[in-house]
């Protein structure tokens, strides 16, 4: 699916998308092009970018590349996919039940699901909120348990 979605590998790629995106949610994927569960989720952001042009833009960002690892420490992206919000170069959070409210971990059951968050997102970011409710009943939401280190 990279190639069908603008695909960012160096932290001035990624800097300067964050930076130039304005009035518009910027949806960053953190995955693997490899992963089936990234292109899952590429499959549904793909069929989605169209949607939601008016106020979203879509790009994903290989974590593959050596200059990406600093956004990997940064959003302490430990499992993948990893869909991360901005809006006018804040990072939008959102409450969807989970432990981590800095980013979406894991891909969305529907293209709808997708819509719903980031029309949400844009919604309370116009408003301005720095983090929103997700709209999405709990059953459609990803469940992962965090594990700490030495604890």
């Amino acid at each position: 699916m990279e190639y069908l979605l603008p695909t960012l590998r160096k932290k001035q790629e990624v800097d300067s998308i964050i930076r130039d995106t304005i009035d518009k949610v910027l949806v960053l994927r953190f995955g693997r092009s490899s992963d089936a569960v990234c292109l899952q989720l590429d499959d549904i952001l793909y069929k989605s970018a169209r949607d939601v042009s008016k106020f979203a833009t879509v790009a994903l960002v290989d974590i593959d590349s050596d200059e990406i690892q600093i956004y990997l420490k940064y959003f302490d992206i430990t499992l993948i996919p990893s869909v991360i919000f901005f809006f006018n170069a804040h990072h939008m959070k959102m409450d969807s039940g989970s432990a981590d409210h800095t980013k979406w971990i894991g891909t969305f059951q529907r293209k709808q699901d997708f819509i719903d968050v980031v029309e949400a997102i844009y919604r309370g970011a116009m408003k301005g909120k720095l983090i929103v409710s997700c709209p999405l009943p709990p059953e459609r939401v990803p469940k992962f348990q965090l594990l700490y280190k030495d604890v």
